[in-house]
């Protein structure tokens, strides 16, 4: 479901845009960039948190680590990550496929400062073998994303 989703959501909302399925994993962000040929600070990571009780999404440079003080600042809380199981029930996409797009109900998507470093970004897109190239203006502009700053400065 999680592909056919991200597909769907996709053709109604950036027709122009097509997924990308290759026959390897991509599912960590070495693997992705290999087999994407950019660099992995370009793959958008995306993170499934809770903040507080509601779960939200993060999505970052492939290098970037999450900044739990400046996690803090911004939502109130301790940033918590989602068991592995809670994933793909929350967002309907497996670990190493988890996007912004697709979801099965609104949740809130945030996308860090750190994707303005590029031009073109590279997230999953909903199954572990499954990406597409963007912008992250775009991104953002196509989830209803609030930009944020909370990786650590590299």
């Amino acid at each position: 479901m999680s592909l056919s989703s991200v597909t769907a959501f996709l053709a109604e909302t950036a027709p122009d845009l097509h997924v990308i399925v290759l026959d390897e994993s991509t599912a960590t962000v070495a693997m992705a960039a290999a087999a994407h040929g950019v660099a992995p600070a370009q793959i958008a990571k995306t993170l499934a948190l809770r903040a507080g009780e509601e779960v939200i999404l993060i999505v970052t440079g492939g290098e970037a680590r999450l900044d739990n003080k400046k996690f803090k600042a911004q939502f109130g809380t301790k940033a918590r990550m989602l068991d592995l199981a809670d994933v793909e029930t929350e967002t309907s996409h497996p670990v190493g496929g988890v996007c912004p797009f697709g979801l099965p109900r609104p949740i809130a998507v945030y996308c860090d400062v750190s994707l303005r470093a590029f031009d073109i970004v590279v997230p999953a897109a909903g199954a572990i073998n499954a990406a597409v190239r963007i912008s992250p203006e775009r991104m953002a502009e196509i989830t209803g994303a609030t930009w944020i700053d909370v990786a650590a400065a590299s």
